[in-house]
């Protein structure tokens, strides 16, 4: 088993390091929030005083933090994380940020580092079934494959550095697209008198089907584990989806690409959010779309 230090133990990082520890590897954790350490500390892990601490030694050293800055700050800083690593340590930044800073940090890790955004939310991080994007290189990714695999069901090598993080905002960006038209139509569906057990029947096992619709259906009922049915709390915040998908926006300006779809849907989710809706579950926007 591997020794493996883990900074961020919010909402994502805690139950993911708690796999770990399940799985039998020795998981120093660092959070600034008290209260995440200590859940941590309840569950068997080693409470580390700092981030580097957690990474002192460690054979593997595991980050998930809110956005570039931090990661930025949290490797290259002073007294980073690269640097308090063991040496030939494998690197892995399963936050969600832009492709460039993913890029610049592992170029200046000095060490072998992969970014590993990942899917699934916090279902998916309390159950060990988390999607894992990677990029980075491939001996590195070999090495921390059981480390990934203990803590999700799809692991998934996209490329070297970044391609794990421009394949989770091309992913978010459809997942969002995609939210939206099905809850528009179960918007339509109701001011023509049509049920929403009615529409999931018959869009489930036709042309409509997909992930929004059959595993996180925006209403309450034909899905019975999907948000709709605790009033849409998250899962997957609004407030998070809107990240990624100016993530998304970020990276079409620069590659060049024209994504008028999902620039749209920037557009609703920050709507929502300015509206009040950056906790509840990104599935939640048809909240807003029943307001017209």
């Amino acid at each position: 088993m591997a020794r493996i230090g883990f900074v961020g133990l919010g909402n994502m990082g805690g139950p993911m390091a708690r796999n770990l520890l399940r799985a039998g590897h020795a998981v120093a954790g660092y959070d600034l929030v008290p209260a995440a350490l200590e859940a941590f500390a309840g569950a068997g892990g080693q409470a580390a005083g700092s981030a580097a601490e957690a990474a002192a030694g460690a054979a593997f050293v595991v980050t998930m933090l809110p956005a570039g800055r931090h990661v930025r700050e949290a490797w290259l800083g002073a007294g980073g994380l690269a640097a308090a690593s063991a040496p030939g340590a494998v690197l892995i930044d399963c936050s969600t940020i832009d492709v460039a800073t993913a890029r610049e940090v592992a170029a200046g890790a000095g060490k072998p580092m992969l970014d590993a955004p990942v899917s699934g939310g916090t279902m998916g991080a309390e159950a060990a079934t988390l999607t894992f994007m990677v990029g980075g290189p491939a001996p590195a990714y070999a090495a921390a494959l059981p480390i990934l695999q203990a803590m999700g069901r799809t692991i998934v090598h996209c490329g070297e550095a970044g391609a794990g993080q421009a394949a989770k905002v091309c992913n978010n960006m459809m997942l969002a697209a995609n939210m939206i038209v099905t809850a528009e139509a179960f918007v339509l569906a109701e001011k023509l008198g049509l049920t929403h057990q009615a529409l999931f029947d018959v869009a489930s096992k036709s042309s409509g089907q997909s992930w929004a619709l059959t595993s996180y259906c925006p209403v309450p009922g034909p899905v019975p584990n999907s948000p709709a049915n605790r009033d849409y709390r998250p899962g997957f915040a609004a407030a998070l989806m809107l990240k990624d998908l100016g993530l998304s926006q970020e990276a079409a300006a620069t590659a060049g690409a024209t994504t008028p779809l999902g620039a749209e849907a920037l557009a609703l989710y920050r709507r929502f959010v300015e509206a009040g809706g950056g906790d509840v579950d990104f599935s939640g926007i048809i909240r807003l779309l029943r307001e017209g």
